[in-house]
């Protein structure tokens, strides 16, 4: 379905045979080749923010680190709030919306979002004036040079969705907050050849948690609340197909998992079954991860 576009941003778009990017079978949506590049700004359980940029299109996916912190952390790579485009928001807890209100009330860059996941920040963030475009989930849209596939995800938010974001370079694939991955998402995930994959927790680390009580590690271990390291894997073991070449292990919580569990336990899934090709990335919530730079659907690091 088109989604509702306001003010006149963006362009809705009919999916067609041509939008898995890279997938056999299918051809690039564009004549020509324009490359990505894709930093993660942070991902934790205390933040989450990344940014895309393609040609002249330049995205943020999701806010939530304070304003100045992601002026900083956009300064490092050279770019600054002001040159983008738009920020796409996933849902609308704090670690994804955090640095809205003084980020939009600053710059006024448009949000796109869905109807609920706006009406949650609005009253998150009362007596600012958001500029919105408004898609709804399970649509297709553009922005820019940027086409966004919208899909809706279960996690305990008003309407979260994970993303699909297509570009004549590759593919990018975002699955940060949910608690199980059905086919549907898998699915709608399979064309990325760069995946941000939510590793949030070491079941053990989480269950022996002394901090926690054991309403919130329910919470946490439900099928709308965080996938697991092993869940990550076996969601990883799915998606592993030639053209997806690079996964970054994101949302990890900070007292309930390590980088190190998390990679091992991944990577173990990926050897299992001989995706040796597949790069694993750590990512953390206090700094930037290095730019990856997308060119016919493979990543580099430079």
């Amino acid at each position: 379905m088109v989604p509702k576009v306001e003010s006149g941003w963006g362009r809705g778009l009919v999916p067609t045979e041509s939008t898995s990017l890279f997938v056999p079978g299918t051809r690039p949506p564009y004549p020509w080749a324009v490359p990505a590049q894709f930093t993660i700004l942070g991902s934790g359980s205390g933040g989450n923010c990344a940014y895309l940029e393609v040609g002249e299109t330049r995205l943020l996916i999701d806010a939530g680190f304070s304003a100045r912190q992601i002026r900083e952390r956009l300064a490092s790579i050279g770019r600054a709030p002001e040159g983008l485009t738009g920020i796409l928001v996933t849902h609308e807890h704090g670690d994804h919306i955090q640095g809205l209100g003084t980020l939009c009330s600053k710059t006024g860059v448009r949000i796109f979002a869905n109807r609920f996941t706006r009406e949650a920040i609005q009253e998150a963030f009362p007596g600012v004036g958001f500029s919105f475009s408004v898609f709804e989930t399970g649509s297709t849209f553009s922005v820019g040079d940027v086409e966004v596939d919208a899909f809706s995800v279960p996690h305990d938010a008003m309407d979260p969705v994970g993303f699909l974001l297509r570009t004549s370079a590759g593919n990018i694939g975002f699955l940060t907050d949910l608690g199980h991955a059905t086919r549907l998402i898998l699915e709608r995930v399979r064309p990325a050849n760069v995946l941000v994959l939510e590793s949030n927790h070491d079941v053990k680390l989480l269950q022996d948690d002394t901090r926690r009580p054991w309403s919130l590690k329910q919470r946490i271990l439900s099928r709308h609340g965080h996938l697991s390291n092993d869940a990550a894997a076996a969601v990883a073991e799915e998606l592993a197909a030639d053209h997806l070449r690079q996964i970054y292990l994101g949302h990890l919580s900070r007292d309930c998992n390590r980088p190190e569990l998390a990679r091992k336990t991944v990577g173990a899934r990926l050897t299992s079954i001989g995706a040796t090709h597949v790069r694993l990335g750590d990512t953390s919530q206090d700094a930037p991860c290095a730019t990856v730079h997308l060119e016919a659907g493979i990543p580099q690091i430079r």
